[in-house]
């Protein structure tokens, strides 16, 4: 899933260029949209069942109506909540007022933000579109574990499989309790080729007798401790095949997918492959 921020005054038109972009990208898949609100939306559960139930501790409530309608209430959530929700379903996300997300961002006015400027801009009718579509595309996508599995669940093989095997590695504080914490990793591809590797590596363990599909992705830029840096996803026929090749996948990208790794830890930073 790409993710687009277009970040602004309160009245630099934000909700305009996010209805633009949207009947655009409508057209190459299914997009969804998030806004950030200064106060709550004007829904009350007073008196329904939703209020008694949050009285006596229920965290989140849901209500689905016969013609698909629903609501929901419960507690606070953060962006990148509602992104991983998103991911498995949805081909784009358009995230509205989020200044200080870590995601591609349009830019309208003198606005401080958190992510990769696509487009700056006085206004949104300046804004190129298409520009910045073309540019979005070139972003790396917002991937989680779900958007994976969700992915080879729907392989034309899938009737055949009985076996889904994962792999995730993730940002490790220490190794030891003398280590000093590691506050982030960052990671460097060479453009292009990390990519075809990637993909060769995955066709090739997809030729294996009983394993159906195969899904692998490495997140590149500044990962910080606690976040998930890879995925390897296999469908398989049995569980003894799909096993064997999350533990090949993953030992081979490590192995022969050129991707560089910088160590940053509270005493130091340094590129890890200078230290072998």
């Amino acid at each position: 899933m790409y993710v687009l921020g277009i970040v602004g005054s309160s009245d630099a038109g934000k909700t305009t260029l996010v209805d633009r972009f949207a009947e655009r990208l409508g057209a190459r898949g299914r997009v969804a949209t998030v806004k950030h609100l200064n106060e709550p939306p004007a829904v009350s559960t007073a008196g329904t069942d939703a209020d008694r139930y949050r009285d006596v501790g229920v965290d989140a409530t849901y209500g689905i109506t016969d013609d698909g309608g629903w609501f929901a209430t419960g507690e606070d959530r953060a962006l990148e909540d509602v992104l991983a929700d998103l991911a498995p379903e949805y081909d784009y996300a358009l995230v509205e007022g989020f200044d200080d997300a870590r995601i591609p961002q349009v830019v309208l006015g003198e606005r401080d933000h958190g992510g990769p400027a696509l487009a700056e801009s006085p206004d949104t009718a300046a804004v190129d579109v298409d520009g910045v579509l073309e540019a979005l595309e070139a972003t790396e996508p917002h991937v989680t574990l779900e958007t994976l599995i969700s992915r080879v669940k729907r392989s034309p093989r899938a009737d055949r499989a009985g076996a889904i095997a994962t792999f995730t590695g993730r940002v490790r504080e220490r190794d030891s309790a003398d280590d000093a914490p590691t506050e982030a990793l960052e990671f460097e591809t060479y453009e292009g080729v990390a990519d075809r590797r990637l993909n060769a590596l995955r066709e090739e363990l997809e030729s294996r007798d009983g394993v159906y599909e195969v899904r692998m992705h490495h997140r590149t830029g500044v990962i910080e401790t606690g976040e998930d840096i890879v995925f390897v996803v296999v469908l398989a026929g049995h569980r003894g095949e799909a096993f064997r090749t999350v533990e090949d996948g993953i030992d081979r990208l490590k192995e022969e997918v050129p991707i560089f790794k910088k160590e940053v830890t509270t005493d130091e930073e340094f590129w890890v492959h200078t230290r072998n």
